[in-house]
């Protein structure tokens, strides 16, 4: 039997998963394998990736030895690969096959990586940084550059060019990825007057702490004491709550009671977020999917239930646009689910088809060359996005499932929103606060750019948050 040894670099989800026992090996003892299988997830690992890969063998990564190693596979899903050379800057090991979205990155990385914007890029800039290829294509600098400053100033959409009166199906994995990743445009969606409706597929309940159940049971009976009718559960029950919940073990499931209060918890969060982003309750709706269903960190597969629950909505509101969750980085792997099942449901609608815009936020972002549509929001609409995602409260200070970055969710937010505005400005672009990014697909066909009612590149760039 030939031997091997898989190293699983992507870190388990909740500590309830780590095994209390473990044998470890040293190096010397893996590369003694006849075949080794390194597999790594998620854009967190793009970075020590590429030095296990490219970089020298050294005892600080020590993947780095399975480059002496005759068997050694390396196996990455896109956003672990992301750094790779051939991935990142392939034009650094040969003349690639140039596309559209390629010149934006190969321009961005040059504007960059001679510090200066992109339309005072020279012929020469082009030449000393292996670009030769490309400079080819358009014959010099002073083309490719203003193609791609074009290309980039076409994405910027203030609130006069986003859609106006349109049927508007917003889908939210958890009861608040909808305010999170995309809270500014989603108001902006609002003022402009369209029909929105946001679908929060699942519960969210298992990323609830138990104190965040005893502070609400504590509310009841001290309300109840003071004879404030709040609730019709008698004392019994609260008090049966509290037991179960002290009596359940690491790793137990939650009574079928604390999971529907955590659900709860959830929700009343949801709508008020939603209300501070100038909706009402009435335009929510919690499917809560059965695949999420479980109480465990494991879900189901998505079934034929959760999409026909997806599908029977989508025939109700007869969306022109869908937005949906393309951050697939999660620790759990419930975007992706969810984003599955709203694909499959997509699949067998009757209807026109509509445009998908798939937008990121608190696992990772898209980057300038990714991005059909980029939403500019000035320094108090990023304050009122916070705020709605402040409302989420039972997420707030730490989250039960934060992954690999320990930061809040609401910070990630703003240096990935406020880095993206950054990098725009570093590159020549207009300067603004902040911004939200999105792609734009029809019928599964990514949209580089879609049209917008203006020929004019002047009057882009100029138009607000």
């Amino acid at each position: 039997m030939t031997a091997s040894v898989e190293i699983l670099v992507d870190a388990l989800p909740h500590a309830l998963y780590v095994p209390l026992e473990a044998v470890t090996m040293g190096v010397a003892s893996i590369l003694e394998a006849r075949e080794v299988v390194l597999i790594a997830t998620g854009e967190h690992k793009a970075e020590v990736i590429r030095r296990a890969v490219e970089g020298p063998v050294h005892a600080d990564v020590a993947a780095t030895f399975l480059q002496e190693h005759p068997r050694a596979t390396v196996y990455l899903d896109s956003a672990a690969s992301a750094a790779l050379t051939r991935l990142a800057t392939p034009w650094l090991i040969g003349d690639p096959r140039w596309t559209p979205r390629m010149e934006v990155e190969a321009v961005a990385w040059l504007s960059q990586k001679v510090g200066k914007s992109m339309l005072r890029l020279s012929t020469a800039d082009y030449r000393d940084h292996h670009l030769s290829g490309l400079l080819n294509r358009y014959g010099s600098a002073d083309p490719i550059n203003g193609e791609v400053f074009n290309r980039l100033i076409a994405k910027i959409r203030g609130k006069s060019k986003l859609p106006r009166g349109r049927r508007v199906l917003v889908f939210s994995p958890h009861p608040d990825d909808d305010v999170i990743s995309m809270g500014g445009t989603l108001r902006k969606l609002t003022e402009n007057g369209n029909h929105i409706t946001v679908a929060y597929q699942t519960s969210g309940n298992i990323a609830v702490f138990d104190h965040e159940v005893l502070r609400y049971l504590d509310f009841m009976e001290r309300a109840a004491a003071g004879a404030i009718p709040v609730a019709p559960m008698d004392p019994a029950d609260l008090q049966g709550i509290r037991d179960s919940m002290a009596s359940r073990t690491s790793g137990e499931v939650d009574s079928v009671e604390v999971q529907e209060l955590k659900r709860v918890i959830r929700e009343t969060e949801a709508v008020s977020a939603l209300e501070s982003v100038g909706l009402t309750p009435e335009n929510a709706r919690f499917l809560n999917l059965p695949f999420y269903q479980t109480g465990k960190v494991r879900k189901d597969p998505i079934s034929a239930e959760d999409v026909a629950i997806i599908a029977d909505l989508l025939d109700e509101v007869r969306p022109e646009i869908v937005f949906a969750a393309g951050d697939l980085s999660d620790p759990h792997g419930t975007h992706r689910m969810c984003l599955e099942a709203v694909y499959q449901a997509l699949d067998r609608f009757g209807g026109p088809a509509p445009e998908v815009w798939l937008y990121r936020g608190a696992w990772q972002e898209w980057s300038l060359s990714e991005a059909s549509i980029l939403v500019p929001m000035s320094a108090a609409e990023l304050r009122k996005k916070i705020l709605a995602i402040f409302k989420h409260q039972s997420q707030k200070d730490v989250a039960p499932f934060p992954g690999p970055d320990p930061r809040e969710f609401w910070q990630r937010v703003e240096d990935r929103n406020r880095g993206t505005a950054e990098l725009l400005e570093r590159l020549g672009l207009p300067a603004y606060f902040a911004l939200e990014a999105f792609v734009v697909e029809r019928k599964g066909e990514r949209i580089e750019t879609p049209p917008v009612p203006t020929s004019s590149l002047a009057a882009r760039a100029g138009d607000g948050p």
